[in-house]
Formats: C-alpha cells, sequence, structure tokens
C-alpha cells in the first residue's frame, strides 16, 4: 500500500478534505480500520493523542472516527461501524473534531516553550511527554526547585507574550549535522524539525499552533520528585484558563466560608486550623472522662454493648478498649452513621473474631482484626446491631 498522505502536517489548521478509500479491515465487533489515500486525521503518537471526527461517505452514512493510527506509513481511522458503502475506491469526505485538535495543538506547543526553558536554564532533558484528558505529563532528567519552576513557567511565558512564529522545516542531513535540537531519540529518514525563535528547537511530528501568542497561558499546576527528576503537570491555553476560572470560584468559596480577604485566606486557614486542634484536645479529653464513667457503670463478668453517638473509629476503638478493663465480658462500642452503624467489638482475654464475622453477615458489614479487638461498619442501625450481639450465646465468644 502507498503511504497516506498527511495534510496535517503541511496544514495543522486544515480541519476537513476530500479523499479517497484504499483499504477497510473490518473486526469482529462491527467495526473497522480505514485507510485513506490522504487524511486530516493526525495519529496518536510522540506523545499527542490522535484526532477524533468523522468519515462521511456519498450515500450521507457518517462514520465515527474513535482512534488513528500509523503502521507502515499507512495511517489507519479505527470507526465504531462499517458500511456496506465503506470500500476500497469509494470517496470520502474527512473532517476533524476542531475543538479537539486546537486543544492538543495548545498543549504541545506549550510544551515545546517549557522544554525548551527549562533545558536553556537548567540543563533538563524531556524524557517523557503525554498530553493526557487533564493535563499535560512532563517528565525532566533532573530535580527542578520550586523557585526554578517559577522561574521557567515566567520565562515561558515570556515567550507567549512576544507571539512568536513557530516554524516547520525538514532540513537535509547536512543541515541536520550543524544543527543543536531536542530530540528523545535517534530518528530514521527525514526529520521534521519544530522551531520557535529563541524558545526551543526540536524535532516533532505533531501539531502546533502557528504563532505562540495562540498558546494564550502555561501553567505548572503540579510538580513531584520522579525517577531522579521531576514530574510535571502542565495546562496551556484553555484548559489553563479553565482552571485558573475553577480555582477563582473555590477561592470565593473560602473567602465566604472565613469571612476573609482573598489575600488573608492563608493567615485565616491557620487560625481555624489552630482553633481545631485545640478542640480536639479539649474533645479528646472530654471522651476520656465519657469513657471512665460509662466502664464505671460496668460489673465485673457483665457484657457491655452501648451505643455511643457521635464517635469516630479512634473513639469507638477506645472505648471499647477501656470497657476491657471494667469486665471480661464482651465489650462492644457503637455509633450511628449515615449508612448504619460503625463498631468495635473486643473481649480480654478472648477471641472476638467469630462474632464479628456473624455479625458482618447479619447486617451487612465489613471489618475485621485481631482475637481481642475487631473494628468495622454495617448497614444496620445501632440498634439494631446490638440486639444481634445480645442475642448470640457465650460459646460463640471463643476464649482462647
Amino acid at each position: 500500500m502507498q503511504p497516506t498522505e498527511r495534510f496535517y502536517e503541511a496544514d495543522a489548521y486544515r480541519t476537513a478534505a476530500s479523499s479517497v478509500i484504499t483499504a477497510v479491515l473490518p473486526q469482529a465487533d462491527g467495526g473497522g480500520l480505514v485507510a485513506l489515500a490522504g487524511t486530516v486525521f493526525y495519529p496518536e503518537g510522540g506523545g499527542q493523542p490522535a484526532d477524533r471526527g468523522f468519515l462521511t461517505l456519498p450515500d450521507g452514512t457518517g462514520l465515527a472516527v474513535t482512534g488513528v493510527h500509523e503502521k507502515a506509513g499507512v495511517i489507519w481511522h479505527t470507526v465504531e461501524r462499517l458500511s456496506p458503502a465503506a470500500v476500497p475506491g469509494a470517496p470520502v469526505e474527512a473532517a476533524i473534531d476542531w475543538a479537539w485538535r486546537f486543544d492538543k495543538m495548545q498543549q504541545h506547543t506549550g510544551e515545546h516553550i517549557l522544554s525548551g526553558t527549562l533545558h536553556r536554564l537548567f540543563g533538563a532533558e524531556n524524557v517523557g511527554f503525554h498530553i493526557g484528558g487533564e493535563a499535560v505529563r512532563m517528565d525532566t532528567s533532573v530535580p527542578i526547585s520550586p523557585a526554578q519552576l517559577r522561574q521557567a513557567e515566567t520565562e515561558a511565558n515570556r515567550f507567549v507574550w512576544q507571539d512568536l512564529p513557530v516554524e516547520v522545516s525538514y532540513p537535509s542531513r547536512a543541515e541536520l549535522a550543524r544543527m543543536t535540537y531536542r530530540s528523545k531519540k535517534e530518528i530514521e529518514g527525514q526529520v521534521r524539525i519544530v522551531a520557535i525563535p529563541g524558545a526551543d528547537v526540536c524535532a516533532c511530528c505533531g501539531t502546533h499552533v502557528a504563532s505562540t501568542g495562540q498558546v494564550g497561558l502555561i501553567k505548572i499546576v503540579s510538580a513531584e520528585r520522579y525517577k531522579g527528576g521531576m514530574r510535571l503537570a502542565v495546562l496551556c491555553g484553555a484548559r489553563a484558563l479553565a482552571e485558573m476560572q475553577a480555582m477563582q470560584a473555590r477561592q470565593g468559596e473560602i473567602v465566604a466560608e472565613l469571612s476573609a480577604k482573598p489575600a488573608e485566606t492563608a493567615a485565616a486557614v491557620r487560625r481555624v486550623h489552630a482553633e481545631l486542634t485545640a478542640l480536639k484536645y479539649t474533645h479528646y479529653g472530654l471522651c476520656t472522662q465519657l469513657f471512665d464513667a460509662l466502664a464505671a457503670a460496668v460489673r465485673p463478668g457483665q457484657d457491655a454493648v452501648l451505643i455511643v453517638p457521635g464517635l469516630d473509629p479512634d473513639g469507638l476503638h477506645r472505648l471499647a478498649v477501656r470497657l476491657t478493663e471494667a469486665t471480661d465480658g464482651l465489650c462492644a462500642a457503637l455509633t450511628p452513621t449515615d449508612r448504619g452503624c460503625g463498631y468495635c467489638l473486643a473481649r480480654r482475654d478472648g477471641d472476638v473474631r467469630p462474632l464479628t464475622k456473624a455479625l458482618n453477615a447479619a447486617c451487612q458489614g465489613r471489618g475485621g482484626g485481631k482475637p481481642g479487638i475487631c473494628q468495622g461498619s454495617c448497614a444496620a442501625a445501632p440498634e439494631t446491631a446490638a440486639q444481634f450481639l445480645h442475642s448470640r450465646t457465650q460459646p460463640e465468644l471463643i476464649k482462647e
């Protein structure tokens, strides 16, 4: 088969083209792979997802393109459902989802600018790149400090503000030998160079905007150490704008909740955190007094099955342990939850695992633990769980 002509390489802004089907490979699920003489669809590769869109046949049938890949120079379009009219030699109108494509162009061009900037400033190689559904993932070869990332982000955006041309060239081998450019791997055959004056020169097969101003904004939203370097999450263009708008909305909610000015939210959060910490200490002390009083009311040898509202898992555990200090009978702490109840079963010198298993089975629960203490939750109300525990006989509480 003849290699597919790639219209997107000559013009990344071309959204539609007339072509001819050259091959069809039906699939068992009713879909298939369709090859064209020429296409505007970019195939997945180089960290950039494939285009999506439609192929329209002469009879008006539209074939939704859900994937595109290249093999041995031929670009295959994955369609959800084949039509009998989709046969070799048939004319077809191909049209891409432009919003999808332009988003990838913004992300890819922004990645070039930031990668080139990181390389120039700190010698960081881009060793991994993928345009994900939420963010662009970039992996660097060396660690980069937060201050250095802010410096690189600012400089990268200066290239955006200058609205520089994004230039594509196909240098000869001799010309290539004299060039300095970024490339993750050795490339055989013709090399396609994408250059942004002063910002980056890189071997790349993807689609890009015509000038850096169309990237709009480059924003690093997260950074973490990864395999000796950094893994960055980056947003460009419309994605960056949407994230900034979402952050502003969240900031507005925080401002309203804290009754603080936007510039004072950090101090307000620290104040609330300190107040919450103090309340936790107070709550811990009050719970200790309550647990001591409840334990004091239990007679030695008596079972203690208690329902105490408002306890968290740690509180349930503390109460059950405290009860075992007062009696060698069954000790059960229960508390209501929005899905039923939380529980903690314990027994001094005993094994409550069989009873826990029975409780889980009877009350749609989940949980477990060690012989002397088990914890979990169930779908039943605490009163129902308590009634079940009261109904069980002593042999089911196996002593060691």
